[in-house]
């Protein structure tokens, strides 16, 4: 029964279905003209719709696009104004420098090398900031007594040496004794008339003999380290270890020297910085001195990277350095190049020639031959250093310097040279070998023989031990006329160069010049403090020089700095008293940058 039940349940009923070929016809002919009716109504009549809605979606795509990129550039702006370029802490600064390096000891630096290194391992008293300005460096105090003639210096207590014993006013004491005594032949030259005296660790006491405005500017000399050299009798200071193995306090410390090429004196000088420097840790962690024979062995360095900077570079020099991969910075610096006229040499001693050469020197024709905005100099002081009623140099005029002449009984011959009595007015020039003294020189005696004057011309190679410059032709004064740089410094006390006491053999007053109210200008300047007092003295001085014509002012030195565009070292507008004072703010010196965030 199951299973009858079971087979009844699926059985399917049979479903007959008849078709009417003429109605399905019929029907299918209805549905099509439906389908074309509502096609026609809903595709064909809106297409045009369509394709403007096409246009909308595009545009409104295109306007969400520029939605969506806008917010992803003021993203990206808003997180940039987050983030700065920041130097990289911990790099090495490889500086090329002219030599040749003798010595580490910086009371005997006498070439750019050894003067750069002792600037770097060396502290002082006092140091030129970035302004030019005298700022204290070891000093945190200076007082001057009532009579102007003692200083009390106190320095810092946390000042330390590179191996970690503590510096103090003794140091000091030792440094100056050392500078005192003739036995040391240190090149720090007007310390015999001046004592010292320890007051206690931090404080020491200076005595002159009389007032002597500029001594601050003296303050600058380095401190040696009584501990190490002490026992040292000062005949033997200069050929001990310690010149090659120095131990200084500065913002770096000596590391180790390497010998590259001992017959071209090339060397590099290792240096690290010392993380206990009391002015604090300099960005750098190593600074390499790499000391060269000539500026073409600098220009070649930078060429192959050798180097990413060079210091000691000619203005001739510049137009081979490559200026994409190198900035280049000229700076002045508070030097002069004069043509110093020797007062006593034949024909010299008569100030109408000497007049007739200064007005027959056209000093902006040589600084054509300079780097542009080199600074002129017609007194002997730089620019700045005077103010008010400052005299002038007399203008150019090739004319009345011929007029001078001529009144003079210097008349042409029919060579084209100017003689007297039978005798050719004939003068010698000399200068030190250097690519832009050398180019000076070519103007200046090309101008003079325009005169009608006769001019020898001699170039001494400062590094030929047989050409000595001071010992042979400086100290003897043997010469006519000598194309020379002076040191001017900071102060405008230039008593050293034309006080007619410092005219012997050790002297600076080159020009063997000599006069009454110049000699009184000078001595009355340094020793008042006041400054109007003494820019009154200086403007008597300059104006009496000028007359006298002891020399002629050519123009202001320059300092010519390459470094690679991926460093960061003194800022350009700082303003330099000497070429070493590129280091003031060697503290923020470093190689390379990154992007960083800002800290708020």
């Amino acid at each position: 029964m199951a299973d009858d039940n079971r087979g009844k349940w699926h059985r399917l009923p049979k479903i007959k279905l008849k078709l009417n070929n003429k109605n399905l016809a019929k029907n299918m002919r209805k549905i099509e003209g439906v389908t074309v009716r509502h096609a026609h109504k809903f595709i064909i009549k809106r297409w045009s719709n369509i394709l403007e809605v096409q246009r909308y979606v595009i545009a409104w795509t295109l306007v969400m696009g520029l939605l969506i990129a806008s917010t992803g550039l003021q993203l990206m702006w808003s997180q940039q104004g987050y983030k700065t370029i920041a130097p990289v802490d911990n790099g090495t600064y490889a500086e090329a420098v002219l030599g040749p390096i003798n010595t580490l000891n910086p009371l005997f630096a006498t070439t750019s090398a050894e003067q750069s290194a002792g600037y770097l391992m060396f502290s002082r008293i006092l140091s030129y900031d970035t302004t030019g300005h005298l700022n204290y460096d070891l000093a945190t105090n200076i007082t001057l007594n009532d009579a102007k003639n003692i200083y009390t210096v106190t320095i810092r207590p946390d000042a330390k040496w590179h191996d970690g014993v503590k510096l103090t006013a003794a140091d000091i004491v030792f440094t100056v004794n050392l500078m005192r005594n003739s036995n040391t032949r240190t090149v720090m030259s007007g310390w015999s008339n001046i004592s010292v005296r320890e007051v206690n660790s931090t404080t020491v006491e200076f005595f002159l003999q009389s007032t002597y405005a500029a001594f601050e500017h003296a303050l600058t000399f380095p401190i040696l380290p009584e501990h190490v050299l002490g026992s040292i009798a000062p005949g033997n200071i200069r050929e001990n270890n310690f010149s090659q193995n120095p131990i200084g306090s500065g913002p770096f410390k000596f590391s180790f020297t390497q010998d590259v090429d001992v017959t071209s004196s090339r060397k590099v000088i290792y240096m690290a910085r010392n993380d206990n420097y009391y002015g604090g840790m300099a960005k750098l962690a190593r600074f390499q001195l790499h000391v060269y024979g000539t500026t073409d062995d600098i220009i070649n360095a930078l060429s192959i990277n050798e180097v990413n900077a060079a210091s000691d570079l000619s203005p001739a020099d510049l137009g081979r350095v490559n200026a994409k991969r190198y900035s280049i910075s000229v700076n002045s610096v508070q030097n002069g190049v004069y043509a110093i006229i020797n007062t006593k040499s034949g024909l010299l001693q008569d100030i109408s020639l000497r007049r007739a050469l200064q007005i027959g020197t056209n000093t902006a024709t040589i600084r054509d031959r300079l780097p542009a905005g080199t600074p002129t100099l017609d007194l002997p002081f730089t620019n700045d250093q005077l103010s008010g009623d400052v005299p002038h140099v007399p203008q150019y005029s090739l004319v009345n310097a011929k007029k001078i002449l001529d009144d003079s009984g210097w008349a042409l011959n029919s060579k084209g040279v100017r003689e007297k009595g039978g005798k050719e007015l004939t003068i010698s020039v000399v200068t030190i070998k250097s690519s832009e003294l050398e180019s000076v020189l070519e103007v200046l005696a090309g101008q003079w023989r325009s005169m009608g004057i006769k001019v020898n011309t001699q170039v001494v190679d400062p590094t030929d031990v047989s050409q000595s410059v001071i010992q042979n032709i400086l100290q003897p004064r043997n010469f006519d006329i000598v194309l020379y740089r002076l040191s001017i410094g900071a102060d405008p006390d230039v008593y050293a160069y034309w006080h007619s006491s410092q005219i012997s053999l050790q002297g600076l007053n080159f020009s063997n010049y000599s006069n009454v109210i110049s000699d009184d200008a000078l001595s009355s300047a340094r020793a008042r403090v006041e400054p109007a007092l003494r820019n009154a003295k200086y403007i008597t001085f300059a104006r009496q020089w000028l007359s006298d014509v002891p020399a002629i002012g050519l123009y202001q030195s320059t300092t010519q700095y390459v470094s690679s565009i991926n460093v960061h070292s003194f800022d350009k507008s700082n303003r330099l008293v000497s070429e070493v004072d590129r280091y003031s703010d060697i503290l923020n010196w470093s190689v390379g940058s990154k992007s960083v965030y800002k800290t708020p």
